[in-house]
């Protein structure tokens, strides 16, 4: 099937993915992430986070509506970064409110999706329905070397010098579904394991909360060990 086919399932989510004005405010977000030194949250994080959530909701055996609707929140989870990248899941949620209403989406269809990005985020986030439980996972879950958004090695924090560790990076559910695990390759000449906890342990912790409500477990594998 190939990616036009694909989207016909979707028809909320290839509107969305299409929208000019939707995708000037994901490139500008961005752009304010990248001036205060954020790792990137453009097109390529928002295409992780969009395939891992349908993956995990889609392994779990909910319905095409359902995953169209996740697939929408996945994909506008970040915009209210452009705001501010404080409480930015919740002014994310009211622009995504304002977008999809003015497409004329039915409230039954936009009230999932906000909900979901409005409670995606560590710190006020809580996984209050299975979408927004897969796309906390497949949001807090995309650590990758592309990410770094710096050139120059100088201007690495900490968040670039873990990200710029991770050769491999994947999200699998186990056989049985009752078990979540993100696999991460780290090379340790760039980043510790033990910088990988200081930054994301809160994050890990809400996967965990995440996972148990799609009645599932949460792992963290690093270099082969299950250190969660």
């Amino acid at each position: 099937m190939n990616v036009q086919e694909e989207l016909k399932r979707f028809p909320l989510f290839d509107r969305v993915k299409h929208d000019h004005d939707i995708s000037v405010y994901i490139e500008e977000q961005n752009k304010s992430l990248y001036s205060m030194g954020f790792t990137e949250h453009s097109f390529a994080h928002i295409g992780v986070v969009a395939d891992r959530t349908a993956y995990i909701l889609d392994t779990l055996g909910e319905d095409d509506h359902t995953i169209d609707l996740a697939l929408t929140a996945a994909w506008m989870h970040d915009l209210g970064n452009i705001i501010n990248r404080v409480d930015h899941s919740q002014s994310g949620a009211m622009m995504t409110f304002y977008l999809l209403d003015k497409m004329g989406v039915p409230s039954e269809d936009i009230a999932p999706v906000i909900r979901a990005i409005g409670n995606h985020d560590e710190g006020s986030g809580v996984p209050v329905s299975s979408i927004a439980a897969a796309l906390i996972i497949a949001d807090k879950s995309d650590v990758r070397r592309s990410r770094v958004q710096y050139d120059d090695a100088s201007k690495y924090d900490i968040h670039d010098r873990v990200n710029y560790s991770v050769k491999s990076s994947k999200l699998k559910i186990n056989q049985e579904h009752t078990a979540i695990k993100l696999k991460l390759e780290i090379d340790t000449r760039y980043g510790e394991i033990g910088e990988y906890f200081e930054i994301f342990l809160e994050r890990m912790l809400l996967c965990r909360k995440a996972a148990n409500f799609l009645n599932m477990d949460f792992h963290l594998i690093i270099n082969e060990q299950t250190l969660m």
